[in-house]
């Protein structure tokens, strides 16, 4: 799962260089902060990341309730996409290779003989540009776009991709995730990988936070990860979050812990709840509302001694994600819904996150 290195970035700003329709445009990478209310979110354009949510437990006290690191630089040598908005398309491609439209692309492996999250040099190790950024006001907000050309990674045809972060009254916190096909039809599945832990980035493992997932099934896998194109109920299996459970109440039943795709109940292209997450000892709630059709659960499996902020170390379990989006491997597996843009429409992926209280 490793990422290729790039260029050497100093502490908070560099200067870049990307490619933009063939030209070359410099774009600094930086800090940007966002505040509304008791909720305070930081990010940087590499990768269109989220650093920091900073929000009170039911005691009054801040706490940051993400994974990340300290400085810019770190995230540009992060291999586990932390915070980062994953594409051109998001979690695993079989044979990283698919065919369109009678045309077959051969696509640049990342993960064994697969593709993961974009490949190597995927949408979360480039620089965004800034459109716009909006401090103040009744929806503080901030706009990337990136614009991927005609064949990066191996996919068809130039994309234009903005992501919007804005944040509302009642400590809301949205994602607007948008993208224009201009010259070929080509897949399309975005991913917001922020790693997720309620009791604060650095309170340990989020085995003992509880779970629920609004989807009575899942996409199963093979050894590789890659769905096999079948659908099967959660029921009766370590899947069923749709009651409430623990993360550890299961996980043993598990090799390594959860990474799968769970098909949302009632999806159809509206906001539905997809899931919510409850830490009891801080007291803090978030609910997650999503228009895309999957949602991959993901309890951090494979992080390992990964030196994050104030010098904390990382470990297996110390996050969770909730990363929604289209089934896995949707471009090989024709009774998946269909993660095809074409020119002249457009992609569009939302979600709501919700932070609250509870006693």
């Amino acid at each position: 799962m490793a990422k290729v290195s790039l260029l050497l970035f100093s502490l908070f700003i560099i200067v870049a260089s990307a490619i933009i329709n063939g030209s070359e445009a410099v774009e600094k990478v930086g800090i940007y902060e966002l505040k509304k209310g008791d909720l305070s979110v930081k990010f940087t354009n590499w990768g269109a990341t989220i650093v920091s949510v900073f929000l009170p437990d039911k005691y009054g006290k801040m706490g940051d309730i993400v994974l990340g690191y300290d400085s810019v630089n770190d995230y540009k040598n992060d291999t586990s996409y932390i915070g980062s908005v994953v594409g051109r398309v998001a979690n695993r491609i079989g044979g990283a290779q698919f065919t369109l439209n009678g045309v077959h692309y051969k696509l640049i492996r990342n993960e064994g003989k697969n593709m993961l999250h974009g490949g190597p040099v995927g949408f979360s190790d480039v620089v965004w540009k800034v459109n716009k950024y909006k401090k103040d006001g009744y929806a503080p907000s901030i706009v990337f776009a990136y614009d991927s050309y005609d064949g990066e990674e191996g996919f068809p045809g130039a994309l234009r991709v903005t992501v919007t972060y804005t944040l509302y009254p009642g400590n809301r916190l949205t994602v607007r995730m948008k993208a224009k096909a201009l010259n070929k039809a080509t897949p399309v599945n975005l991913a917001q990988h922020t790693y997720w832990n309620l009791g604060n980035h650095n309170s340990g493992d989020i085995l003992s936070e509880q779970v629920q997932i609004f989807a009575s099934h899942y996409t199963p896998v093979d050894s590789q990860l890659i769905p096999t194109g079948k659908f099967a109920t959660v029921k009766g299996t370590p899947y069923d979050f749709l009651k409430p459970h623990t993360v550890g109440s299961r996980i043993n039943k598990l090799e390594n812990g959860y990474d799968i795709n769970y098909v949302i109940d009632g999806a159809d292209g509206k906001l539905k709840k997809a899931a919510v997450v409850k830490d009891k000892k801080s007291g803090r709630v978030m609910e997650l509302f999503t228009n895309q059709a999957g949602v991959q659960f993901y309890t951090a499996n494979f992080l390992k001694d990964v030196r994050g902020k104030g010098g904390y170390v990382y470990e297996s379990h110390g996050a969770l994600c909730l990363e929604t989006q289209a089934f896995p491997d949707s471009v090989n597996h024709p009774n998946f819904p269909s993660v095809i843009v074409y020119p002249g429409k457009e992609y569009k992926h939302v979600m709501v996150f919700k932070f609250s209280i509870s006693s």
